[in-house]
């Protein structure tokens, strides 16, 4: 009896272990799916450097133009909200990748030799001789004016300030321009005043001329400028290129008055006007054609007056000289040269 009793016990037993691990027909099996490899999530972007745009002037540029360029560049930049920086020399180190525009006045910049470097830049040169536009350089002053249209403009305002008109030109020897300079002057102080008959002596016929040698050193140009002081000549007119600092201050301490082409770099009490294109306002007019990408050519610049001194130049007589401009680049009045 005890025998059959561990016999059965034993057999259930084995029945038990032999379904351990059997599946249950109808039970569904679980088999793990692989895990997935995390996906890495983005991190912040980077924000991008606004454009920037580069004015490039002397360090001996006149401090008042510098100044009216420089607020007027980082005006238009900020208008744009692009960044702004002012540099006296530009070099490759400063062709970032978000430059946009650069507005050079500087003649030590290379910038047939630097805007290939900034394809995606407009370079924009303001009265730099030798510069051409195309491709990603754009000059202002496409259209050169005269300088017998200059100098009319200068024999008139001359005889304008100028008592018993006496007025004279300073100007290099051999120069290509005399006979145009000579010719202009002369016909914008006879449209202002016929004649011009002194009332007193002496009776010269004013302007008078007097040349500069080409080998003549810095220091001597006093002496030749004296030639026409001694003839009583009140105001000149200088021609580009003898226009250096020694001549205007010199010129300035015997108080002669000036006209010139080229503001100086430096405050001159006897300068009347500068007589060269409006850059500034020609410059402004450009801006957003260069933001546009639309550069490579010759803006217009017309001729204006620049750094007037309404102490010597009254706004009543300026605004005179400004209506005759505009008739002269209107062709209303000849200047007698063709």
């Amino acid at each position: 009896m005890r025998a059959r009793s561990f016999f059965t016990l034993t057999l259930i037993l084995l029945l038990t272990a032999c379904s351990f691990g059997t599946p249950v027909p109808g039970e569904a099996t679980f088999t793990p799916a692989p895990t997935a490899s995390p996906i890495p999530t983005a991190g912040p972007t980077a924000t991008l450097p606004a454009p920037l745009v580069i004015l490039v002037v002397p360090a001996d540029m006149n401090e008042v133009q510098s100044k009216a360029y420089q607020k007027t560049v980082y005006d238009l930049a900020q208008a744009q909200g692009f960044r702004f920086i002012v540099l006296n020399k530009l070099t490759q180190a400063e062709l970032e990748p978000a430059l946009k525009i650069v507005v050079d006045l500087s003649p030590d910049t290379d910038v047939a030799g630097l805007a290939p470097a900034a394809p995606q830049a407009q370079f924009l040169a303001i009265n730099l001789p030798g510069i051409k536009p195309g491709a990603n350089i754009s000059i202002l002053g496409g259209e050169t004016t005269s300088m017998d249209k200059v100098t009319f403009m200068a024999g008139y305002i001359g005889a304008a300030i100028t008592q018993d008109y006496h007025t004279g030109v300073l100007l290099r020897k051999g120069s290509a321009d005399t006979g145009a300079i000579m010719a202009g002057m002369r016909a914008g102080q006879q449209y202002f005043c016929g004649l011009c008959n002194p009332y007193v002596g002496p009776f010269e016929e004013y302007p008078l001329v007097q040349d500069i040698p080409q080998d003549a050193k810095p220091s001597e140009y006093g002496a030749y400028a004296d030639l026409l002081i001694r003839r009583k000549v009140d105001t000149m007119f200088i021609e580009p290129g003898v226009d250096i600092p020694e001549l205007l201050q010199y010129l300035q301490t015997v108080g002669v008055l000036m006209i010139g082409t080229q503001s100086p770099s430096t405050s001159v009490s006897g300068w009347v006007v500068t007589l060269q294109p409006n850059y500034l306002e020609a410059m402004k007019a450009a801006f957003p054609e260069l933001v546009a990408g639309q550069g490579g050519k010759a803006f217009p610049a017309p001729l204006s007056f620049d750094n007037a001194n309404p102490d010597l130049f009254s706004v009543g007589k300026q605004n005179n000289a400004r209506q005759v401009l505009n008739d002269l680049l209107s062709g209303f009045i000849s200047t007698g040269v063709k």
